[in-house]
């Protein structure tokens, strides 16, 4: 992959992020999912976003790429609004890519015919440009000897980072990782975590929600507390585990400790 060369969006002598959340807010039914979120997220940086399960972390993501509606406020991408109702979600997905924690791989298809379906069919690529594109990157991941393969002949690790592949295969501008180690054994999340350190090196604006504390604590720019729907906390992240303000972060934070994952 390589680095994002494109000029900043900017407003005036302010520079725009690459994704700004103004207000957001998500409900489902009477229950509130996330309340009022305010996001910036810079080009070229990692945004971790850490808390509990069901703080609101996965659904902040799926409002990102349009996977949920959002029930008030408003997403922006480069400055413009992808929230208003005018703007094709399609044409929006094609320049956020995503991970989930399921592979979602196709299993009747190659690694290779995984990775250029979307490039072909939504890109506009030929066959020999989509593929040319999916070898770099399987090169540089160390998959080459995979292409030919089938997703139920690799391992854990091996699916996920085909996984990742294919989010990045169509450079985009964003990309969002949710919980991309959850469904891993412990031995296999250290070479998708490398993975994702290798991209922060190749400049790719990123938001990934996060279990691996220490990870995000190494590759984050900047780290972000949810509870109960809200950002309760955000900062760089020597400050966000090394002198946390609020009551919640040191909660949340002390557990981890004492479990042994801090």
């Amino acid at each position: 992959m390589t680095t994002d060369t494109r000029p900043d969006t900017r407003i005036g002598d302010v520079t725009e992020p690459v994704l700004r959340l103004e207000s957001v807010r998500k409900t489902f039914g009477d229950h509130v999912i996330l309340h009022d979120v305010d996001l910036d997220v810079p080009q070229h940086t990692v945004t971790a976003l850490i808390g509990a399960s069901g703080s609101g972390k996965s659904t902040l993501l799926r409002c990102t790429n349009l996977l949920e509606q959002i029930d008030d406020g408003a997403v922006f991408l480069d400055g413009e609004e992808i929230t208003d109702p005018r703007v094709d979600p399609d044409a929006v997905r094609r320049r956020i890519g995503v991970v989930f924690q399921a592979y979602n791989l196709f299993p009747h298809l190659t690694v290779l015919q995984n990775l250029t379906l979307a490039p072909r069919r939504v890109h506009g690529l030929s066959r020999e440009e989509a593929e040319t594109r999916a070898m770099e990157l399987l090169e540089r991941l160390g998959l080459a000897a995979k292409a030919r393969e089938y997703p139920d002949r690799l391992s854990g690790g091996q699916q996920q980072r085909v996984a990742i592949v294919r989010a990045i295969v169509g450079d985009p501008r964003l990309l969002l990782l949710d919980e991309i180690t959850a469904a891993l054994d412990p031995e296999l999340v250290a070479e998708v975590l490398e993975v994702v350190r290798d991209l922060k090196g190749q400049g790719l604006t990123m938001v990934l929600a996060t279990h691996e504390m220490a990870f995000a604590r190494d590759v984050a720019d900047r780290v972000c507390f949810l509870a109960d729907g809200v950002i309760l906390e955000q900062g760089p992240p020597e400050q966000v585990f090394g002198d946390p303000r609020h009551e919640r972060t040191k909660r949340f934070l002390s557990r981890l400790t004492a479990a042994g994952r801090l």
